[in-house]
């Protein structure tokens, strides 16, 4: 029997490939179904089931393409939700035989009311490995407050009580020497104080997770559940809907994003469409120059993450600028979290632009030597675009908190008349905000380099005293 974890660091996110006597199992797969396929053909083994563990708000699942390539079987836990593609709806406690093994379905409900936990049993009838989904994470929960965005009866305090009721009565009871296998590690928005680990015994999470304490009631548990929570990113709810209802193959729309264009015909789509560009080169890079109302959002960094939070909706047409030799990278990414309209890619990158003799643009920048002595003789105004969370836990002394994950709300607080130093923790995402803003006029502001790791490094900054976060959101 073998139980491989493939992680994905970009969404946070954990597939796994279980295999027994030639039969393979795959839960939770990413929409790009190819690897799977080719673990289990180098394996000889055959693909019989697809387990899901619930229907995915953050990324679009491989369930469908999976199935149709395969002929292996979709598995869900109990739900009334019609799908456009043939499943089998289980049973609470229903087994599934793989192999020389078996795979129990435990319905789970909490997060959302379908979801369901996978335990793996041995030839020998051992309880090895539970596969949580988003029921249950390394140091945390999922988050209950997903499902009423699709189902509008239910509330979080309704799907928190259900979250209790499932980790106390289906999960807690099984043995401590069980592997956990979860959906998310930390990063993902699914919940708030995740651990970075990607697996553990469920004994230690027993002893560690806030959640799973023994003495906790309902009440303490949906309390403390739901204080944190931060309204998720935009594009979850169509996601769930894809995951339902069907998409569009992988491949088709792999193939439209990676369509390359001259400079010209970029242009022209780009003005026809009223296309967003998304640039994906490294941040210092982006700065020295680039096509006029870019976005630049790194392929190194979460992209998946911030298009999907700061590009409303999922149908915009992107046109693509990235370093030579990862164009399919980034349509895939963009396609794994349901962003489709992908019209193509700039060949030859951002040098084939200025070779053609367009317009160009740039990013004023300061490192934090420059910043530190610029504010003993001025009265500057910096903003500070990471997390609420990041911000109130230590914050250089009067800096505005201007999060990029609300950057709607975020731009009230900037005035295009005034000059603004701006800064993450890094570097990245204070780009992607100062990018932003500028395709919508803002042109005063100057991005940090280092961002807040530099600041803390040269020591010459005044800080705010440190508090320990409480959500990761």
């Amino acid at each position: 029997m073998k139980v491989e974890q493939i992680y994905t660091g970009c969404l946070a996110q954990g597939a796994y490939y279980i295999e027994s006597n030639g039969e393979a199992a795959i839960i939770d797969p990413l929409r790009e179904v190819e690897p799977y396929i080719q673990m289990a053909k180098e394996r000889n083994a055959k693909i019989k089931y697809v387990f899901e563990t619930h229907f995915h708000a953050d990324f679009v699942s491989g369930h469908i393409d999976l199935a149709k390539k395969t002929g292996a079987d979709i598995v869900y836990g109990p739900t009334s939700m019609k799908t456009t593609y043939n499943i089998i709806v289980g049973k609470d406690g229903q087994e599934f035989p793989l192999g020389t093994s078996k795979i129990r379905l435990i319905h789970t409900p909490g997060h959302t009311m379908e979801s369901s936990c996978y335990l793996l049993i041995d030839e020998n009838g051992k309880e090895t490995s539970l596969f949580t989904g988003d029921t249950l994470f390394i140091g945390d929960v999922g988050r209950p407050d997903l499902a009423q965005k699709v189902i509008a009866e239910l509330t979080q305090e309704i799907l928190a009580g259900n979250l209790y009721d499932s980790l106390r009565n289906k999960i807690m009871p099984l043995s401590d020497d069980i592997i956990v296998y979860p959906g998310h590690g930390a990063g993902s928005a699914c919940g708030k104080m995740m651990s970075d680990e990607t697996t553990d015994t469920l004994g230690h999470q027993k002893k560690t997770n806030y959640a799973l304490r023994p003495d906790m009631g309902k009440e303490e548990f949906i309390d403390a559940i739901l204080t944190g929570l931060t309204p998720p990113p935009g594009y979850f709810p169509h996601n769930v809907m894809l995951n339902i209802q069907g998409y569009e193959s992988i491949d088709e729309v792999v193939k439209k994003g990676t369509t390359p264009l001259n400079a010209d015909k970029f242009e022209t789509l780009l003005e026809e469409n009223c296309a967003i560009i998304i640039d994906t080169r490294e941040a210092e890079t982006f700065a020295q120059g680039f096509i006029p109302d870019s976005y630049n959002i790194g392929i190194d960094g979460s992209f998946a993450n911030w298009v999907g939070t700061t590009i409303v909706d999922v149908k915009t047409p992107i046109l693509i600028v990235a370093e030579k030799g990862r164009e399919e990278e980034v349509a895939t990414r963009l396609a794994r979290i349901g962003f489709d309209n992908t019209l193509g890619y700039l060949k030859g990158g951002f040098d084939a632009w200025k070779k053609a003799g367009k317009e160009i643009d740039t990013v004023p920048t300061i490192n934090v030597k420059e910043l530190a002595h610029k504010m003993i003789d001025e009265d500057i105004h910096i903003l500070d675009v990471r997390r609420a969370s990041e911000y109130n836990s230590e914050h250089i002394e009067n800096a505005i908190n201007a999060p990029l994950d609300y950057l709607k709300d975020s731009m009230t607080k900037v005035d295009k008349n005034k000059n603004y130093y701006v800064h993450c923790r890094s570097g990245y995402r204070s780009m992607v905000f100062v990018s932003i803003l500028k395709s919508m006029g803002y042109e005063n502001l100057v991005d940090i380099n280092g961002g807040m790791n530099a600041m803390k490094d040269l020591g010459k900054f005044k800080f705010s005293e440190y508090r320990e976060a409480t959500t990761m959101l």
